[in-house]
């Protein structure tokens, strides 16, 4: 005969009593909580692909992997969101891709698959740039714009880090430190084919884009300084002494600085 429990679950055979009906459910292996970490992981919906595919995969699997298994992401990046990033980003130390013999992420990174998860707008981007106040939160927001960005706006906002001479930690793949600086990592991100343990995009060189018309010719901060030497040079004919001395000293700073 038939045993009916009382959640209506029909038994077929003999039955002891309700727990042995239970006894032989199935019972799925995948938590809650498995659950709920595999839908964190998912690329917002809202997201757009970038270069064609999933904004996530422009990190490759394995490195993802290790990403969603640190202890970093799950305690820090769980539920963050674009407007709340920043709250982490500004306690950066250091930035680098991963480290050790079993190749454990970094925080910077976990930030970058975080950003191309939730795939914020470029105007959020663009003030993680402009930012002068926290070092670290300006490259960030550089490093996920080369990864997402348009070749124009990359050259754009990348760019004027070139004017940025700060001390930047930069973690090796041994975990090891080294000193570097903002204008040289910017330098990396335009030129390098690889930075952090990740391919960069190809981009499009710069000269190419002003033959387009797409991009104006850069001037640097270094052709600006020479012209205003060459403005506050004596003139022929004009003495050196005419100059007020804190004139003389500015004149001769620049262009010690400048050579």
């Amino acid at each position: 005969f038939f045993f009916q429990a009382e959640d209506g679950i029909r038994d077929f055979c003999l039955s002891r009593g309700l727990g042995d009906v239970y006894k032989r459910q199935v019972v799925s292996t995948q938590s809650t909580w498995g659950i709920g970490f595999e839908m964190a992981n998912k690329t917002d919906a809202a997201a757009q692909s970038v270069h064609g595919t999933n904004p996530q995969n422009l990190i490759d699997k394995i490195t993802r992997l290790r990403i969603h298994a640190s202890n970093f992401w799950k305690e820090r990046c769980y539920a963050l969101k674009a407007e709340t990033l920043v709250d982490v980003a500004i306690e950066l130390k250091y930035v680098g891709g991963t480290y050790g013999g079993t190749g454990k992420p970094s925080p910077f990174l976990c930030l970058v698959l975080k950003m191309l998860q939730i795939a914020p707008e470029l105007e959020i981007v663009q003030e993680f740039i402009m930012n002068r106040d926290y070092k670290y939160i300006r490259v960030l927001g550089a490093f996920y714009l080369r990864l997402v960005g348009r070749p124009e706006d990359i050259y754009e906002y990348i760019e004027p880090l070139y004017n940025d001479f700060r001390k930047i930690r930069i973690r090796r793949p041994d975990g090891t430190f080294y000193i570097s600086h903002v204008d040289e990592f910017a330098d990396e991100l335009l030129k390098s084919d690889i930075s952090c343990d990740i391919v960069l995009p190809r981009i499009l060189k710069r000269q190419a884009l002003e033959e387009m018309g797409v991009l104006k010719p850069r001037v640097s901060l270094l052709e600006e300084e020479l012209a205003e030497v060459e403005e506050e040079e004596p003139q022929p004919g004009e003495e050196v002494g005419d100059l007020r001395p804190e004139e003389g000293r500015i004149c001769w700073r620049k262009l010690l600085r400048v050579r």
